[in-house]
């Protein structure tokens, strides 16, 4: 509860609780429509909330935050930052939006070192969070957050409290890989590509995204072929040295396994091999870089035809040697390999993408394919071991029942389904893990971790002041994460997917409890219709209701179990 106990000599500070799912706009005044003061958690689980507040005095520096609970080891509070987003959504965009016109957005979470400022007349919001690892037992427990001045006045306080229950989640089984661009790491940092400075600040990137749910990631085994303008290239990261020799060709791969064991060791499970073949028509063969004794030079690229023999050649003597690789590792049935991205029946992609993968098909070995594409007839025509499918195309493929189905979302996607624009209620991210687990989704795939450049990657962009490509992608569709001083600054998008996937294997656990049929029920239970990717309930109100709901359904069929 607010503690009305508080110094006002300085202003006025007024404190709400509010959950994760709310978005603090510093011009708008926080309506939440109930009361947010309890929630549960399971004992593995990651909860957060806010504490929105709104001060009315003068300029306030040098406030500290401090917090009382037995929980206290495991609690982070970060402050919701505010990033400018100049194309917030398409024009046909559905009305499932907060807002529509450019400004300042919440999402970046940054840590409180040593204290922060009270600003006159803005919202604006603490992020608190109860990590996974906590070891406390089951039982509940306050969290009790203090304001105070510089001086130790206290300005004003808030308690919280949670329910730990007694019950831990299960093991994730949903693959999800959001795309790792480490040319992006390297340039923002000014570091030289696959150093060990790189490797370093690259794995602290990584274990953030396995903290909310990634664990897979991409591995440029080429520099790879992505939302790149044709005959540019963007930086060279390459995982295999590849040399020449009489005409046959030698592959080390001792950055590669170093990527691999630091991967693992960041948390890591599956691995998707970088595109063999351009994006959007598998027309031409990816950056390769050959070395020789006269140094570096470039081997195949734009004016490489992917059907040609000499890229015919290469990949019939690297693909049996990755293959081998992968076996050799321990690696068999965690890696996947990707021929080109998205393409499309309409632009005339299908023959060139057919005769890739039939080039791949023939030497790929133990190396499943998996790609983004949403047409039906050409999965069907290609045989795609894993297809990737956009939200808004994929009822073909549910209906016919498509094995090892994945789903996807971009900009292109702003109407109806799931998506992360800053301009979309955070509830439109989290209702995702709800959706997945109706359809018994393989995996989830989003092209943007950490995209700081320009559309096409023409050039670097600073993501705390260009959060849309340059005008090109609507804000929040690039990237989850923000380059911090050592490391990275997660989102409120970030976190959000992170409670989509606990909210996924929170109804796994329900299953595991009493059976699918049951769990699928109680999903939709007081449903107008049912749950599908592109009808759900848009409040936030529903996801919190139905979550606790849930949480509470598990502890029952566990008793009756016991």
């Amino acid at each position: 509860m607010p503690d009305n106990n508080s110094d006002n000599s300085c202003g006025k500070l007024q404190l709400i609780p509010v959950s994760s799912l709310e978005k603090i706009f510093p011009d708008e005044p926080c309506a939440c429509g109930s009361t947010y003061e309890q929630a549960s958690m399971f004992l593995n689980e990651r909860f957060s909330y806010q504490l929105a507040y709104y001060y009315d005095g003068p300029l306030l520096p040098n406030v500290k935050v401090t917090v009382e609970s037995p929980l206290k080891p495991w609690i982070t509070i970060r402050k919701t930052g505010l990033v400018p987003s100049e194309y917030p959504c398409p024009p046909l965009t559905d009305d499932n939006v907060l807002r529509r016109v450019p400004g300042l957005y919440p999402d970046p979470l940054y840590d409180i070192p040593y204290d922060f400022e009270l600003l006159p007349g803005q919202w604006r919001s603490l992020f608190i969070s109860v990590e996974s690892g906590c070891s406390l037992p089951a039982g509940t427990y306050p969290v009790s957050v203090f304001i105070h001045t510089e001086t130790g006045s206290l300005l004003g306080s808030s308690t919280f409290t949670i329910t730990r229950l007694d019950m831990h989640l299960p093991p994730q089984s949903l693959c999800h890989t959001e795309w790792f661009h480490a040319d992006c790491i390297a340039d923002w940092y000014n570091t030289e590509i696959l150093s060990d400075e790189h490797f370093r600040l690259m794995e602290r990137y990584i274990k953030t995204a396995v903290t909310y749910g990634c664990n897979m990631i991409l591995t440029p085994l080429f520099t790879p072929p992505l939302d790149t303008a044709v005959g540019t290239e963007r930086p060279t990261v390459q995982l295999v040295e590849v040399r020449l020799n009489d005409g046959m060709y030698s592959f080390n791969m001792d950055l590669l396994d170093k990527w691999i064991s630091m991967c693992e060791r960041a948390g890591i499970t599956y691995f998707e091999f970088s595109h063999l073949f351009t994006q959007w028509g598998a027309k031409y063969a990816p950056k390769i870089i050959l070395t020789s004794e006269a140094g570096r030079q470039q081997l195949f690229g734009w004016d490489t035809p992917g059907d040609s023999e000499e890229y015919r050649s290469f990949l019939s003597q690297f693909l049996p040697v990755l293959s081998d690789f992968v076996e050799k590792r321990g690696l068999k049935g965690r890696c996947f390999i990707h021929i080109s991205d998205e393409p499309q029946t309409e632009q005339g992609h299908l023959p060139s993408y057919q005769k890739a993968k039939a080039i791949v098909d023939a030497f790929r070995g133990c190396l499943p394919v998996m790609d983004a594409l949403s047409s039906y007839s050409l999965y069907k025509q290609c045989k795609v071991d894993y297809p990737v499918c956009a939200t808004d195309s994929i009822q073909p493929f549910l209906e016919n029942h498509a094995e090892n189905l994945w789903c996807y979302y971009c900009s292109a996607q702003f109407r109806d389904v799931s998506n992360r624009f800053f301009c979309m209620p955070t509830a439109r991210i989290r209702i995702l893990g709800m959706q997945m687990y109706k359809y018994n989704i393989y995996g989830f795939l989003h092209w943007g971790y950490n995209f700081w450049y320009s559309e096409l990657s023409r050039y670097p962009v600073n993501p705390y002041m260009v959060t849309d490509a340059s005008r090109r992608y609507p804000s929040g569709d690039a990237f989850l994460v923000y380059p911090g001083e050592n490391g990275p600054v997660p989102s409120l998008r970030l976190e959000a997917m992170g409670e989509a996937i606990q909210d996924m294997r929170a109804l796994y656990l329900l299953e595991s409890l009493t059976s699918r049929e049951a769990a699928l029920e109680f999903l939709e239970e007081g449903l107008e219709a049912p749950l599908t990717f592109s009808s759900y309930p848009a409040d936030s109100k529903w996801l919190l209701d139905k979550r606790a709901a849930l949480n509470r359904r598990i502890l029952e069929a566990s008793q009756r179990n016991s």
